[in-house]
């Protein structure tokens, strides 16, 4: 029988071989399984303790997406109010062009009409010679005018050319802050969507363990009246404001009057005192003299995590009040309860 029509050999898989298949097909399968279920079905014997762990960090890394979000949409402002003004700068200039065009033009059809005779020439030849004289000045004063208007006009072409290039440079600015908006946006709400789905496994007996922390018994057993005592009239305004906004939801983005994040909070607050704070963590820490953790005092903003992403606002005694996360409305807590990264005063 020729070799072209013979029937390949079948191997005989060997233990080893086997055993390698078999551990490659259960590897597969769950990570197919990982893929396909997600957090929730990737772990499912996960403690509350192991559950609250998990939800921190997602909250932590989706806080850091915010101020990211934040200083994008703040960016995407500035770059819009940019655009805008440049176009709206061209339209005027344009309307301006028009009109000495249309000057132009109506000097030419008259031109035009006239046969395009020397001024002096119509002039001599008007019912008035006596008047050539001053009429002649006249008539030099208006050709240096039109000479003036034509190169006014030129002048304009070239500054309109160059508001419309700088506002097509600032136009691509803002597309590129618009696609970073949209990619924190979409970091935040998978972060908080994979925090949301480890808490919906919890039967609601366990979700309180998964997401109290030292901030609740600080809201409960620290009084109002013992809080933020301070000569300064814009640091006792920020801190009543805080006060009054105990118990609102946290809303990544959001800086109030019913929701907030963490540095829109304090960002709110301030600016009920009559100090414009910049939106973000990391601008913030900047925004005034730093001050050392053992000197801080009430109306101070702390500062948590190395990358600088959550913001408090000190009210004296160990305590702040701040927007934790979803999870939690804004309220009281230790200072001490997140990893210290810096203070700064401001007021």
């Amino acid at each position: 029988m020729p070799a072209a029509h013979r029937k390949p050999k079948r191997r005989s898989l060997s233990g080893s071989t086997v055993r390698a298949a078999a551990t490659l097909a259960l590897a597969s399968a769950a990570t197919a399984t990982a893929f396909e279920g997600g957090t929730a079905h990737a772990e499912p014997n996960l403690t509350p303790a192991q559950v609250k762990a998990k939800v921190d960090r997602l909250y932590q890394e989706a806080e850091v997406a915010t101020e990211k979000y934040n200083g994008a949409k703040e960016k995407a402002g500035k770059a819009r109010k940019k655009v805008d003004s440049l176009q709206d700068e061209a339209s005027r200039r344009t309307e301006s062009l028009n009109s000495e065009r249309q000057r132009l033009g109506a000097v030419a059809a008259a031109q035009y009409r006239t046969g395009g005779v020397d001024p002096s020439v119509q002039l001599l030849l008007s019912s008035a010679p006596d008047r050539y004289l001053d009429e002649a000045s006249f008539a030099d004063r208006v050709g240096n005018r039109q000479a003036a208007t034509i190169t006014r006009v030129r002048k304009e072409l070239r500054e309109i050319d160059q508001l419309h290039t700088q506002a097509d440079g600032s136009l691509t600015e803002l597309r590129a802050k618009q696609l970073e908006l949209e990619k924190q946006k979409k970091t935040v709400t998978k972060k908080l969507a994979d925090a949301r789905q480890l808490l919906d496994r919890l039967t609601p007996e366990q979700r309180p363990l998964a997401t109290a922390d030292a901030g609740d018994r600080a809201s409960r057993s620290v009084p109002r009246g013992d809080l933020g005592t301070s000569s300064n009239a814009r640091v006792r305004a920020a801190i009543s404001f805080a006060h009054g906004a105990l118990g609102s939801p946290y809303v990544w983005g959001a800086t109030g009057p019913n929701a907030f994040d963490c540095s829109g909070l304090t960002q709110a607050a301030y600016r009920a005192a009559g100090v414009s704070l910049p939106r973000t963590t990391y601008a913030q820490i900047n925004a005034g003299r730093r001050v050392a953790r053992s000197q801080l005092q009430p109306g101070d903003l702390v500062f948590f995590y190395s990358g600088i992403s959550h913001v408090g606002l000190y009210i004296g005694n160990g305590q702040m009040i701040h927007a934790p996360n979803p999870s939690a409305p804004v309220r009281i807590a230790p200072v001490d309860e997140m990893p210290f990264a810096g203070a700064t005063r401001v007021a």
